[in-house]
């Protein structure tokens, strides 16, 4: 997966430093993911919006989501989301060129394993996600009623590799953070935390303070879940006893800064999570609905 990350690296070098949406970092970005998605046997599409722009002038700016299906039934479509956007002071690449790796290279892993799904996985990379969830609100304001009925989870990957991180998923079912998901997001919390517990990872759970691309999901009544490494906030001691680390210091203080390149990175971390996104990405592609 650091080989996605050192693309989407030089993407941003080459591109005044970012990748944000509406910029020449963000079209080079979506190619590379595109070529990548291609290779593996995807045919990749461009979804396109458009959103008003920040500053004095609030220009109109162009962008677009990618998506990419696999095989499977329709009728319970589970969506892998993650944005491909950064921030305009910086590259981006723990938020969220990490989740982007994840994703390719599950993508890539279920078809060179012959996985054939029951149940259609639509890989999301989200535009717009920094300036206001704009890609995946066009994404679900544009589903029918029946098209979201047909949608059976949402799993959303935003910061997987945080310098200092931890393993945390969403509270599904609100028993920690008192704001629950719609019916059905606590199974996706169960699964993730079953990984982590199996492969004898310690786990947290997160809110869902609406700051990630499960929100319009979740306004929608879809199930929503997923896993986030965390940002500003201070790692605990208690915390350094599960995941190491330094207390005291933030969990990624190159968020949202110039400094989020790929030396910003745990790559060990990265590949926990992703093997994590992975076993729920397969649970729901395999399992019937319900």
């Amino acid at each position: 997966m650091v080989d996605h990350l050192e693309a989407l690296q030089r993407i941003a070098d080459d591109n005044d430093g970012n990748r944000a949406s509406g910029t020449s970092g963000y079209e080079e970005s979506a190619r590379y993911v595109e070529e990548q998605l291609r290779a593996a046997g995807y045919n990749p599409v461009r979804q396109a919006f458009s959103f008003r722009g920040e500053g004095k002038n609030r220009k109109q700016v162009e962008s677009f989501n990618i998506l990419a299906d696999t095989g499977g039934s329709a009728e319970n479509t589970v969506v892998v989301g993650g944005h491909l956007d950064s921030v305009r002071e910086g590259p981006g690449i723990n938020d969220n060129a990490s989740g982007v790796a994840a994703m390719i290279e599950i993508a890539r892993w279920m078809k060179e394993n012959g996985i054939t799904p029951a149940n259609r996985v639509r890989f999301a990379f989200w535009g717009a996600e920094e300036d206001g969830l704009y890609g995946s609100q066009h994404y679900v304001d544009e589903l029918s009623r029946a098209e979201k009925a047909r949608t059976a989870a949402n799993l959303n990957v935003d910061m997987l590799a945080s310098p200092n991180g931890v393993r945390s998923i969403h509270d599904g079912d609100g028993s920690d953070f008192e704001q629950a998901g719609p019916a059905g997001s606590k199974q996706i919390e169960d699964v993730f935390f079953r990984f982590f517990e199996e492969n004898s990872l310690p786990a947290e759970t997160t809110p869902f303070d609406g700051g990630s691309d499960y929100e319009p999901f979740l306004q929608a009544g879809i199930p929503g879940g997923g896993l986030f490494s965390g940002d500003v906030e201070t790692k605990t001691r208690a915390q350094v006893q599960s995941y190491g680390g330094t207390a005291g210091k933030d969990l990624d203080s190159c968020y949202h800064r110039a400094c989020d390149t790929i030396k910003n990175t745990n790559p060990d971390l990265l590949k926990e999570m992703s093997a994590a996104l992975a076993y729920a990405t397969a649970t729901y592609a395999l399992a019937p609905r319900g």
